[in-house]
């Protein structure tokens, strides 16, 4: 029996320190909820391990638990380095974007070996095993003790079920909510641990997770509403028996948005439509990016817009393009470039008479780039070994170079035209001796009073600005300037930087959960006076709000964002379901709700549940393709 209880033991702390290791190095804290949930999951999962390691011949016993420890220890160490890496929680279905990792392998290793140190702390249980391995006594000869230990396996799973279930709160997303009602596996690991979200994302991939749109708007308010505007809906056909019930549910739920003063105020006008590579607001200043400053103070300001961060370009990209929340489960379909998009980018405004044209500094096949974005209607696309004449040797390539190549192409046009670009000059690592483009600008920022790292990031945003330039000198020497829109936004915050070094450049202090994602959204017209808007907002509300300014026929309720220029209230969604609105914040990790009502709150997160469940499946299950108008 003390054979099987000191292995137990050694299991347990085991368990224990590894978790503690994790929330130390990658979340930074623990609460009491999050305490007792991992203390009570490592014991169930020591006694399943001290079985699994106790059952056999001592060989076979120490060849398991080797295989155990070395599974383990590895799996919290790639967790950690997913982290430290692209700064997002890792999970399985992040195993169907591989590219995303082996495209930058190299600042992979650069990463894995900068914090080799915090890696070996991972592989401790592990070597310790292995050097005390004579030690450890793992030959069991009487079994009668081992079916104790198997009995008190279902007995402590309950006990920890029993736990969970306490939790239950409605207003709150609780340990309950994690476990029975939402998929999030930023939130799971960050308030339950790796061992049971791990087990818990194991288990839903392989028998499926199944979560309803339940209806929101008509339970929360039913007042009616005097509208001076028409709604931005159509007469949709929603009996395809292919259509997806809850995307049916979602519409049919939705009352839309309505049109507003701003409704086609720039129809008939070029767009130019940009999504920067690691863009921020920090970078923006009279002196150093006097075109992005322009930009920013000029036509349309967005005080409280925000960028979540979702796997890094990929997810970035994905809600810009298609006002749709970015899921993990559903990225590799985007990028097959399956689904139909009948209200895709480039698509409507091709219905409109436009000319269109794509284009990406970087390997175009990469992310399957080529593919997605026809899906939106491009079919002209252009980049580095699809047609782009620039260099492609560099890394990252040029924005500037990119402009220059790309300008004939449309700028002359006999049509009004729509031309997109992903940039990529902004891109880690912000090093002058790894970076093409910092060492290119590093004379501009080597004498700034801030960290080198800092330097170097500003170094990639000039690059941008120059871009940018550019673009806009081309446009006025042609006098299209005054018939062109440009629309600027970041795919994500400069990840690159540490918290720390990014509140070098901001003009405030900001936090790790919401604050960091705080950024500028640029509606640039040469003809329209400044006008500030206050209502929050996240990338996929844009797409909505440029369709609405050009006079796009699309209905509202076909997206997840909304038009920020209209009456709706703005809602920004972060990556663990904390959120903005613009009657207050709510902290998912602390449960902080502020002076809004609990009733507010249900229903806010009952919303963005919705937003997030429909956007799932308008991928997924390919709802566009179905749903048609009357």
């Amino acid at each position: 029996m003390k054979k099987i209880l000191k292995i137990n033991i050694i299991n347990l702390i085991t368990l224990l320190y590894l978790e503690l290791t994790y929330g130390l190095l990658v979340i930074g804290s623990f609460n009491h909820e999050q305490i007792f949930s991992i203390i009570l999951y490592s014991i169930f999962i020591s006694l399943v391990m001290t079985i699994l390691m106790t059952v056999w011949h001592e060989k076979v016993n120490k060849i398991v638990s080797y295989i155990i420890y070395s599974i383990i220890c590895f799996w919290y160490a790639l967790e950690a380095v997913f982290k430290m890496f692209l700064q997002t929680y890792f999970s399985l279905d992040c195993f169907k974007l591989t590219d995303q990792a082996m495209g930058f392998a190299g600042e992979t290793i650069k990463v894995i070996v900068t914090n080799l140190p915090y890696i070996i702390l991972f592989f401790i249980p592990l070597i310790i095993i292995i050097i005390l391995r004579k030690k450890i006594n793992r030959n069991i000869d009487n079994k009668k003790y081992l079916l104790a230990y198997i009995v008190l396996i279902p007995l402590s799973f309950f006990t920890y079920k029993l736990y969970i279930n306490s939790t239950k709160d409605k207003e709150n997303i609780t340990l309950y909510d994690l476990y029975y009602n939402v998929d999030n596996v930023a939130l799971n690991i960050q308030k339950m641990g790796i061992m049971s979200s791990t087990i818990l994302d194991i288990k839903r991939t392989i028998f499926g997770f199944d979560t309803k749109v339940v209806e929101v708007y008509k339970e929360y308010n039913n007042k009616e509403e005097l509208n001076v505007f028409e709604k931005n809906i159509l007469d949709l056909d929603l009996s395809d028996p292919k259509l997806n019930k809850d995307i049916k549910t979602y519409i049919e739920d939705n009352p839309g948005t309505l049109k507003n003063e701003y409704t086609s105020l720039f129809e008939g006008k070029n767009l130019i439509f940009v999504v920067a590579e690691s863009f921020s607001e920090i970078a923006i200043s009279e002196e150093l990016t006097p075109t992005l400053y322009k930009l920013t103070h000029n036509s349309f300001t967005f005080d409280n817009f925000y960028v979540p961060y979702y796997l890094s370009t990929i997810g970035g990209e994905a809600q810009s393009l298609t006002g749709l929340y970015p899921n993990y489960a559903v990225l590799p379909k985007w990028k097959s470039g399956e689904n139909s998009f009948p209200y895709g980018l480039s698509t409507v405004f091709k219905e409109k008479g436009y000319n269109t044209f794509a284009y990406h500094a970087h390997d175009g096949h990469f992310q399957n780039r080529y593919k997605y974005l026809k899906s939106l209607g491009f079919d002209n696309f252009k980049a580095c070994t699809m047609g782009l004449d620039i260099d492609c040797s560099l890394w990252p390539e040029s924005d500037v170079e990119m402009i220059e190549a790309s300008l004939n192409d449309y700028i002359d046009s006999d049509k009004p035209f729509m031309t997109y670009y992903m940039t990529v000059s902004g891109h880690l690592d912000y090093d002058k001796d790894a970076n093409s483009i910092v060492s290119k600008n590093w004379n501009i920022v080597k004498d700034l009073k801030y960290s080198d790292k800092v330097k170097s990031y500003l170094a990639t945003q000039i690059e941008l600005d120059k871009a940018l330039e550019r673009l806009m000198t081309a446009l006025e020497n042609k006098k299209i300037l005054d018939d062109t829109v440009i629309v600027l936004l970041a795919d994500h915050y400069p990840y690159g930087l540490t918290l720390n070094e990014i509140n070098e450049l901001s003009s405030y202090q900001r936090d790790s959960n919401f604050e960091i994602n705080h950024n500028a959204l640029i509606v640039y017209n040469s003809t329209i006076p400044t006008t500030n808007i206050d209502k929050v907002g996240m990338p996929i509300d844009v797409l909505p709000t440029v369709y609405n300014l050009f006079g796009i026929k699309y209905d509202a309720r076909l997206f997840a964002g909304t038009d920020l220029l209209s009456n709706s209230e703005g809602l920004v969604i972060l990556d663990n379901l904390s959120w903005i609105t613009d009657q207050g914040r709510y902290n998912s990790l602390t449960s902080s709700t502020g002076n809004m009502t609990s009733e507010y709150v249900d229903h806010i997160n009952k919303l963005i549940q919705n937003k997030i469940i429909f956007s799932k499946n308008m991928l997924l299950y390919d709802g566009y393709r179905y749903i048609k108008e009357k």
